[in-house]
């Protein structure tokens, strides 16, 4: 069932996608060659539960994977789409683009959000794949409105990303967000304008583009988290959590764009 959040629930809302905001805008600061993705981690970690949350993903089970996910943050390198585990072992190295995705719990409430980041100086390539997959994200925001539909906001994702030759992650969507970290609706980065169900004032949703530069094939690594591209291409990933309202959408994690 599809909750619409009251102003009570948005006070806690806000502050939960404030912190998550926060660990975007304190790895934009420390994102380095040579840093490992467990420093990340421990970073990232530190911060959400100094302002007084819990990270989201820290333990996360999903059913039919032995393991819950370790980390505090999804650390995800080059061909990795989504749910990188952090390691010790897993050093940036210069023009690697690495997507971290955040989620944190304050007073039982979610916030989630992530950001593809470069790492040094980047291949023209790459700054165009996180170029895209970055407007893409902003032309669904500009979708989600009171009024619209999943349609619209899938469509205003495929339709900026299908004219580059991209591919788009089709296995794994968006999400509504509230007292759990997933809640109905999925959000599809695909659709077709006014299909699906009709956006609500009080709808609070999770949006994120997955932008891959090959093929739309995806596997599943050995460890039963990671999500890479089958074709090795490079893939991105940029998400928001927002408010549906009237007009523009409120940016309940408001972290800084590059």
């Amino acid at each position: 069932m599809i909750t619409l959040k009251k102003e009570k629930d948005l006070v806690f809302m806000r502050k939960a996608g404030k912190i998550v905001a926060d660990v975007l805008d304190m790895i934009a600061e420390i994102i380095r060659p040579g840093l490992t993705t467990a420093e990340i981690d421990r970073a990232a970690d530190k911060l959400i539960r100094k302002a007084g949350a819990t990270p989201a993903f820290k333990g996360y089970r999903v059913p039919g994977i032995s393991r819950a996910f370790p980390g505090a943050v999804c650390a995800s390198i080059n061909k990795e789409i989504v749910h990188g585990i952090p390691s010790s072992e897993r050093h940036l190295e210069e023009g690697d683009i690495i997507s971290i995705d955040v989620g944190a719990r304050f007073s039982g409430y979610f916030g989630d959000a992530a950001c593809t980041y470069p790492v040094g100086v980047v291949a023209t390539e790459r700054k165009k794949l996180l170029d895209v997959t970055r407007g893409s994200l902003e032309n669904a925001l500009s979708a989600a409105k009171a009024g619209n539909t999943l349609g619209d906001i899938g469509y205003a994702v495929e339709s900026f990303v299908s004219p580059h030759g991209y591919g788009l992650v089709r296995d794994y969507s968006g999400h509504g967000i509230g007292t759990h970290l997933h809640e109905p609706p999925q959000i599809p980065n695909y659709g077709h304008p006014g299909r699906g169900i009709t956006l609500k004032t009080g709808m609070t949703l999770a949006i994120e583009p997955m932008v891959m530069a090959g093929a739309e094939d995806v596997e599943v690594g050995h460890d039963q988290w990671v999500v890479m591209t089958v074709d090795g291409s490079d893939a991105a990933h940029f998400e928001r959590t927002v408010l549906i309202r009237e007009g523009e959408p409120e940016d309940l994690t408001p972290w800084t764009w590059a």
